[in-house]
């Protein structure tokens, strides 16, 4: 494939979708994409019509829709164009909060066939929070006894950010006392420390003001700080010391209120009162935390005070600190992570949508009648939901995806023996033990003329006394149609045994349905296209090559015309083609300043409704009179050799179509004249009046053939003519190949409609 350089990035584009098309083809029916965000209202995602192999056309008549449970309004679809873009503010943060993965679902659904598709959204993070801590300073009382080395925990910053934007770098204001230390794990964020580098001394310095700087890794990089805030105090110099940094405690989401969820154990070296600890949460802990948990302050004893959910939150990080009674007190902090085990306390939840009913008794297998959504707040196993139909029906439930299920037949329908199905769905966990949930569906079966009325006996034998009079009743039949409604009306006749004959004429029209087909260039082209060797400094009107095409149509239909596409940039060309001869000529006198190969691009359009065109590449080289091999020189044949007949042939062909068409309009107009005034005919055999179909549509363009039959019996009423004007049929055609044909109704459109009367 061959891309222009100004259609570069169009390129691009078509690229990505193509690759989107066969990723969305490999992930069984889900198309993916990913936008970054905070993008602006009408930021392009995705040609999601393209990528889902629909027309534009089809969207609007097949009521394309895109719909999302809790997202809907974020992500819309341009109907014109068929293109995903975003429709309001996406927020990552909010969207989906600290989740290493954050995506949009969208289902896709179309109807006329019913159709469902997948959409998966991916929302990219940017760096569009910064580092922000608890608050504008932090107090820390340090006693002037600490030895160096000692270690005093800070509070680290939070970003609401994920991955590298949310990786923080922390750096301290220059100090001789104070150095950072920053330890950082894998499911914890980031503890940070003072390192004591040089020994204090209260009465010289009472108070120290650093500055703590927190730098996130997105580009551009954004910052936070926090003012700390030193107080060196005197005496109590020795501060309470946890057993353990990090206390990991995991507790199932149905644990009972008052179980204990572990014990602290901090000691404090001083003696008396400035060695009893007393044990708190931190003053910045979070609302939810508070009232979850509770921690005694003497035993250190923390306690679940309310009910956990798994699917509401899978773990806590709680702060705790430990202050001695000293005076001033001195502190330390740990921390509890808590992470909370799933527990198969939800049901499934089902959904059906798009139900289509009712349904044709005589629907094909496979029809899809209804989606079926399923869904399930646990994790793992206690999540995975499987669906099963009850009783056993003619339908079943397809898998279209996770957690999608299309109910579609399955053996085919009988309206008379079944007329409704009440149907159940079962969607079950697999949790120990599994948890389910149930949905009904009544599917009605629409009828379908599919049953002949019945009498009921096959022959009746009556008795009748003669001298009756008119009118009197003789004998009741009845008969009894399984179908229901209209399908089941039955009424009643005998057969006439009069008849009557009709001629009808029926005239088969061209449409443009065949485009022009251009005959195989000569040897020497290559990948279609012709090309010709012209010499230097020839004259104007010298023939350089011939377009040939022909059309399979008739009439103007088949009527071609040549026209020469202009050139890119808008160049002018020393070229023109014939407007019926496809002759392509040079239009002046070429000489050195012209182009040493041109590419000529001909358009061959026929004078249908609506055209059809076809084009041809013709590849023009202009060498040096003595390089031109004789072969390419056509120009010298003169008017007399073979190709020269065929100049006019086009023009020729009109004319003769042209005086063909009258005579053949003289002819029907003097053929009806004839018919309409001849007096009618008694007897069986008689022709009946013919009925004169005439359209507009037949013209002197029409290459028409008459069909007539006529048939006669002897016995019974006379049967229908039909005669038939088609020019598809060879003039040689015998009368006796042409089968008997019913009479039908012609409208003035030249089609013959269904509808068929028999008379006898």
């Amino acid at each position: 494939m061959v891309f222009s350089r100004r259609g570069g990035l169009g390129a691009q584009d078509l690229l990505l979708s193509l690759l989107l098309l066969a990723a969305w083809e490999m992930g069984s029916g889900q198309l993916h994409y990913s936008i970054p965000e905070e993008a602006k209202h009408g930021t392009f995602v995705g040609r999601i019509a393209q990528d889902l192999g629909l027309e534009l056309a089809e969207l609007v008549p097949r009521l394309f829709r895109v719909a999302s449970k809790t997202h809907g309004d974020l992500l819309e679809v341009n109907l014109q164009n068929g293109i995903l873009f975003v429709n309001s503010r996406i927020d990552r943060e909010e969207l989906c909060g600290r989740s290493a993965e954050c995506s949009i679902h969208l289902e896709v659904i179309v109807d006329r066939p019913l159709q469902v598709f997948h959409v998966e959204v991916k929302v990219k993070d940017i760096n569009d929070n910064p580092p922000v801590f608890r608050g504008r300073e932090q107090i820390i009382f340090i006693p002037e006894s600490r030895l160096l080395d000692s270690r005093f925990p800070i509070e680290g910053a939070a970003d609401a950010d994920i991955g590298v934007n949310a990786l923080l770098a922390y750096t301290l204001s220059p100090s001789d006392y104070f150095s950072l230390d920053v330890q950082s794990s894998d499911e914890l964020s980031k503890s940070l420390w003072l390192e004591l580098r040089k020994s204090l001394d209260r009465e010289e310095t009472p108070e120290l003001r650093l500055l703590l700087t927190a730098t996130d890794g997105g580009k551009p990089e954004l910052q936070g700080t926090v003012e700390l805030l030193i107080t060196v105090l005197d005496v109590n110099d020795n501060a309470p010391l946890f057993d353990q940094a990090v206390y990991r405690v995991h507790l199932l989401e149905t644990t009972a209120n008052g179980t204990l969820v572990t014990t602290l154990n901090a000691s404090d070296a001083d003696e008396g009162v400035n060695g009893e600890v007393v044990f708190s949460f931190d003053s910045g802990i979070s609302h939810d935390i508070q009232e979850k948990f509770k921690v005694d302050s003497s035993s250190g004893e923390i306690r679940l005070i309310d009910k956990l959910d798994y699917e509401e939150t899978k773990s806590y990080e709680i702060q705790v600190k430990a202050v001695d009674k000293g005076s001033p007190p001195m502190s330390n902090h740990c921390k509890v992570l808590v992470k909370v085990l799933d527990v198969n306390d939800n049901a499934p939840e089902l959904a059906v949508t798009s139900l289509y009913l009712p349904i044709r008794e005589d629907a094909p297998l496979s029809t899809v009648i209804a989606l079926i959504t399923v869904s399930d707040r646990d994790s793992g196993a206690n999540g995975q939901v499987t669906c099963s139909l009850m009783p056993r029906v003619p339908f079943k439930l397809v898998s279209t995806f996770k957690n999608y299920y299309s109910l579609v037949l399955d053996s085919a329908l009988d309206r008379e023996s079944l007329s409704v199905f009440e149907l159940v769905v079962t969607a079950r966990d697999g949790g120990s033990p599994s948890l389910w949930a149930t949905a009904s569906v009544s599917v009605e079966v629409a009828d379908v003329n599919d049953n002949a009325p019945a009498f009921a006996q096959p022959e009746y034998t009556v008795f009748v006394k003669e001298n009756n009079p008119p009118g009197c009743h003789i004998f009741t039949v009845s008969a009894r149609d399984a179908d229901a409604q209209e399908n089941a009306l039955v009424s009643y006749s005998l057969v006439p045994p009069l008849g009557s004959n009709v001629t009808l004429q029926v005239f088969v029209l061209d449409e443009n349905d065949n485009a022009p087909a251009l005959l195989a260039p000569r040897v020497g082209g290559t990948s279609g296209a012709v090309s010709e060797l012209v010499p230097r400094l020839v004259g104007a009107g010298h023939v350089v090559a011939k377009v040939r095409a022909v059309d399979a149509d008739s009439g103007y239909n088949a009527w071609l015309s040549y026209e020469l596409q202009p050139a890119a940039g808008g160049a002018r060309m020393p070229f023109r083609v014939g407007l019926y001869t496809g002759e392509i000529s040079t239009t002046r006198v070429l000489d050195e300043a012209d182009l040493s190969r041109y590419r000529l691009l001909v358009l061959v359009k026929d004078h249908g409704e609506p055209a059809l065109t076809a084009t041809a590449t013709v590849l023009v080289t202009l060498v040096e009179s003595g390089q031109t091999p004789k072969a390419s020189s056509r120009a010298s044949v003169g008017v007399t050799g073979p190709e020269a007949a065929l100049v006019d042939v086009n023009v020729y062909l009109i004319i003769a179509i042209c005086a063909v068409s009258s005579l053949l309009v003289l002819t029907l107009l003097l053929y009806t004249a004839l018919r309409c005034s001849a007096p009618p005919t008694e007897g069986a055999c008689a022709p009946g009046k013919p009925t004169l179909v005439c359209s507009s549509a037949v013209g002197s363009w029409s290459n028409s053939q008459q069909r007539q039959q006529r048939v006669c019996s002897s016995e019974g009423p006379p049967k229908t003519d039909l005669m038939a004007f088609s020019p598809g049929l060879p003039p040689s055609l015998n009368t006796s190949e042409r089968n008997e044909q019913p009479e039908a109704n012609l409208d003035l459109s030249g089609n013959v409609s269904p509808t068929f009367e028999f008379w006898l």
